[in-house]
């Protein structure tokens, strides 16, 4: 499958801002992609190669790429810089400069999904010595065998902007259109699976066989569920309208809410209700895990709280919130 086949739905994407019109497009292209592609090529409808749980990231900064779009198309650095204050998006420069490129160097060979697909997500795992190096090769290669179109949705991508408007409740919206001609049961149904899952190209590849399929799909220690958000109350009366009664009622802790996984392999991972997984960021509180919690797998919603052993008193929140980025030993619980 031509990657071209792909950017001729971005393009489509981003011709019209009706959102009937979008899951229409998508709806058609998910059936047209079943048979010919892999169900993980649907991440890239959504500039991604991986499922939104997963923090992997190319580690391509607006510098590199403006480094590798001039040695790709035999350009001054200077001039990308130029063009790029002036148009405001490293994608359309890309574009841009592939057109200027000599016609007898053009497209020795067509760009195919898969040469894509797995060259970025090659640039993920490359560690160690002459890592950037590695990385500005891989794209550069894609890049000279692009077309401009096709040069602007591959920088787009590594960049983390696509600019398409596929959001996740348009995409379960297409799912639904494509294989279930929009029924609103299975709509439902869909987004609650994603809400298990986390995963398109596990719900992509259930949803084309059928409802049996979809209903299969359970929460998986290990992958991150989306969590279910508080809902707000003016007061006591109004809350207990919503909830209902009895009602259980705890002390609201101030902390950082996490959900602790444990898989059948006993590996421990921890995820914010935003999907980051925070492990490396909390070790005493894997190890606490592992020390005090039994189970063979389970999943945890759970409120990580700082606590001074010293003083006998918690933590505020911000020094919670600056363990995502930094790393303390205060005890964490």
């Amino acid at each position: 499958m031509e990657y071209n086949e792909f950017v001729e739905v971005y393009e489509k994407l981003t011709a019209t801002t009706k959102k009937l019109e979008k899951t229409t497009i998508l709806a058609e292209f998910l059936k047209y992609l079943r048979k010919r592609g892999r169900s993980e090529w649907i991440y890239l409808l959504r500039g991604r190669i991986l499922p939104d749980y997963d923090s992997g990231e190319y580690g391509i900064s607006t510098q590199l790429v403006i480094k590798v779009i001039a040695s790709s198309f035999g350009i001054e650095e200077r001039e990308v810089i130029e063009r790029f204050n002036k148009m405001g998006d490293l994608g359309d420069v890309a574009e841009f400069c592939a057109a200027k490129r000599k016609q007898d160097v053009l497209f020795s060979r067509k760009l195919s999904t898969e040469n894509v697909f797995n060259t970025l997500r090659k640039l993920i795992g490359i560690e160690g010595k002459g890592t950037v190096e590695k990385k500005l090769g891989f794209i550069a290669e894609l890049l000279s065998s692009a077309t401009g179109k096709e040069a602007k949705y591959i920088v787009r991508t590594l960049l983390g902007d696509l600019r398409v408007g596929v959001a996740d409740a348009l995409l379960t919206d297409a799912l639904a259109k494509g294989f279930f001609e929009g029924d609103q049961e299975m709509k439902v149904l869909i987004q609650e699976k994603f809400d298990l899952a986390n995963d398109f190209a596990i719900i992509f590849e259930a949803s084309a066989n059928g409802k049996k399929e979809l209903e299969k799909i359970s929460i998986l220690p290990g992958r991150p569920i989306n969590v279910m958000l508080a809902v707000k109350a003016e007061n006591i009366e109004e809350a207990f309208r919503i909830c209902g009664k009895p009602a259980a009622l705890e002390y609201k802790y101030d902390g950082f809410r996490i959900l602790i996984n444990k898989n059948s392999k006993g590996e421990i991972s921890l995820f914010t209700r935003r999907l980051e997984n925070v492990t490396k960021q909390f070790p005493d509180v894997v190890e606490a895990v592992k020390k005090h919690i039994n189970g063979k797998d389970f999943i945890l919603d759970s409120e990580v709280v700082g606590y001074d052993s010293k003083t006998g008193k918690y933590r505020p929140f911000e020094a919670i919130s600056q363990r995502i980025k930094r790393k303390y030993r205060e005890n964490y619980y």
